[in-house]
């Protein structure tokens, strides 16, 4: 086996980690920052020059940042509260959680109290859902099966697989019962779980226009569910500096 990074070195790896430990990082989209940095069609056409270092902030990025003490910790409700003020962009941002645990290879069933503006479309394992796949054609985000129908899976685990979507015993998804699966999964139980080969976790808990009791309850369900197996954690929306949360553990 290969030597562990630590998690100083996983967390400098991607700007996309950078916001787990660094509260500055930002979440957007590459059509936002291109048009909020005034890049023109013609600029985009020109010779490309050589990257400048370090990262260069705009002046609204800066005067919300300015809002957030870098040395606290928030509680969930004033951390999302924050998060909510400190949203930048036009449109409705998604809200999403950022956790370094202690180790990869984590997963940890998980219920949410509240929708996250997000609707799971659940399918059960058929012949006919297996020859849309084979066609290309996926219109589902989880796939359940009865344990039976695992030697016509087999043969499309080479697409199934890389997408998370191969059902699997341990997260509910390979079972006897596929019908009570999809009502659950369906309710909103989902498997979260870490990033292949860093100790980190990303996980959606709502959007900006949700109430913030609600996403604040969904925020402290993450908590408890990851009690002892998370070091830190901030949230972020779409356009927001991330914000570092208290821990009760």
């Amino acid at each position: 086996m290969g030597s562990k990074r630590n998690t100083n070195e996983v967390i400098s790896s991607t700007d996309e980690i950078k916001i787990v430990a660094d509260p500055d990082a930002v979440v957007a989209t590459e059509a936002d920052a291109s048009s909020e940095e005034g890049v023109s069609a013609e600029t985009a056409e020109a010779p490309k020059k050589k990257k400048a270092t370090g990262r260069v902030r705009t002046a609204k990025y800066k005067a919300v940042r300015a809002q957030v003490d870098k040395t606290k910790k928030y509680p969930p409700k004033a951390a999302l509260e924050l998060v909510k003020k400190l949203h930048y962009a036009k449109f409705d941002g998604t809200i999403t959680a950022h956790a370094v645990v202690r180790e990869a290879g984590i997963s940890v069933p998980l219920t949410l109290p509240h929708s996250t503006g997000k609707a799971l479309r659940v399918a059960i394992a058929t012949d006919e859902i297996l020859a849309d796949v084979k066609d290309g054609k996926i219109e589902f985000d989880i796939l359940v099966a009865h344990p039976s129908f695992m030697p016509k899976l087999a043969r499309f685990a080479p697409v199934l697989g890389p997408k998370g979507m191969m059902p699997n015993p341990k997260n509910g998804t390979l079972t006897p019962n596929p019908e009570a699966a999809k009502k659950k999964l369906e309710a909103g139980t989902v498997t979260i779980k870490t990033e292949k080969k860093a100790p980190l976790m990303h996980i959606r808990i709502g959007k900006n226009s949700m109430d913030t009791a609600e996403l604040t309850a969904n925020l402290e369900t993450l908590i408890k569910s990851l009690k002892g197996k998370v070091l830190t954690m901030a949230v972020a929306s779409s356009m927001s500096p991330g914000i570092k949360v208290e821990l009760d553990q």
